[in-house]
């Protein structure tokens, strides 16, 4: 436990680094008395709307793990749900990759009385259908809408296409996992034996048989998914009204200082093809990649005049602002777990 905290504690330091950098190299030599003014006369409304949706967008999360939970015919709290969704946000935003996500949740649903096999198995579902829906908008950007691609992503094309190949693989890597195990353990068994080879991987005991125990787990999801064809179509749904919704802030930022003239349609491709570019970067929420990206494609759109401001905002309320509300429901969630670690000791002891 000492160690997870030291860790999400490194963690959090190299995030807050990076924030500062990242702001330092976007806003040096920049007249900060005019980007702070043209946001103070923002309409607030606009801003309003954006905060709730991104609560929407977590929130869409914990309705999937609900609506799971009911299909398994399993018993759920709702709210409980909705605290998992915001802590595997906080702990995705920290980490690279989003890799602390999954299982900061299961800790805490394990806390909660979770059976830990079921909480993985719906966790792996959300995982590939939130990975899916990124693949998907990508299919549509290159398919219907490229033209938009090379007009306003120009040199920065290079990250759509890499952050669409690394999520398409992504996806096909975790499919093969669920409905081919058997070929699944001889990729990742042969793979490992590669590194240790090249001592990129310090060869370790036991090491092959806990590999080959945790990919056991995806039984579970391929039986689900041969059994729960409609749950799974829901849930794509769910997760494609998910992305929207945090795409759709870009817009409502745009609306926001009076701006007018592009759809919202474009501006969530144009977000999506920038979630897309950061989403398998080893950056803690993409920071630093996500701000240059932004300046660079929406500056047509913004002018200018808005566009450092317009970023400001954007990100200030799909990342920052929702990263906040997100560490205080951890931190919430924390000390109640200790509390409830308080009182089976009392109880133990007496």
């Amino acid at each position: 436990m000492l160690q997870s905290k030291k860790k999400n504690l490194i963690h959090i330091g190299v995030l807050l680094l990076l924030v500062i950098l990242t702001f330092y190299l976007l806003l040096r030599d920049k007249d900060l008395g005019s980007i702070v003014e043209s946001i103070q006369q923002t309409n607030p409304v606009y801003i309003v709307l954006g905060l709730i949706l991104v609560i929407v967008f977590v929130c869409c999360e914990s309705v999937i793990i609900h609506y799971m939970m009911r299909s398994l015919k399993r018993k759920s709290n709702f709210f409980s749900c909705i605290k998992y969704s915001f802590i595997g946000f906080f702990f995705s935003c920290i980490t690279p990759s989003a890799t602390g996500g999954q299982p900061a949740q299961l800790y805490y649903m394990k806390k909660d009385g979770w059976d830990l096999s079921v909480s993985t198995l719906i966790l792996m579902i959300v995982t590939v259908g939130y990975k899916f829906v990124l693949v998907f908008i990508g299919g549509v950007i290159l398919l219907f809408h490229h033209d938009l691609i090379v007009e306003y992503l120009g040199k920065t094309m290079f990250f759509f296409y890499l952050g669409l190949a690394l999520n398409v693989t992504c996806v096909l890597a975790m499919l093969v996992i669920i409905f081919d195990p058997t070929l699944a353990k001889k990729i990742a068994v042969f793979g490992m034996r590669i590194l240790q080879k090249l001592h990129l991987l310090k060869p370790k005991e036991n090491r092959e048989k806990h590999l080959l125990d945790s990919m056991e787990q995806y039984h579970g999801a391929a039986k689900y998914f041969r059994t729960h064809k409609i749950v799974i179509f829901h849930v794509f749904l769910i997760s494609v009204f998910q992305r929207v919704c945090l795409f759709f802030v870009t817009y409502l930022v745009y609306r926001a200082f009076g701006l007018y003239g592009y759809s919202p349609y474009h501006m969530i491709l144009l977000q999506g093809a920038i979630s897309i570019g950061v989403d398998m970067l080893p950056l803690p929420g993409g920071i630093g990649a996500s701000e240059s990206l932004f300046t660079i494609i929406f500056k047509p759109i913004f002018g200018s005049s808005f566009v450092l401001s317009g970023m400001l905002l954007s990100r200030g309320i799909s990342y920052y602002g929702l990263l906040i509300i997100s560490a205080v429901i951890t931190i919430f969630a924390h000390l109640h777990v200790l509390k409830l670690d308080r009182k089976r000791e009392c109880m133990m002891k007496h």
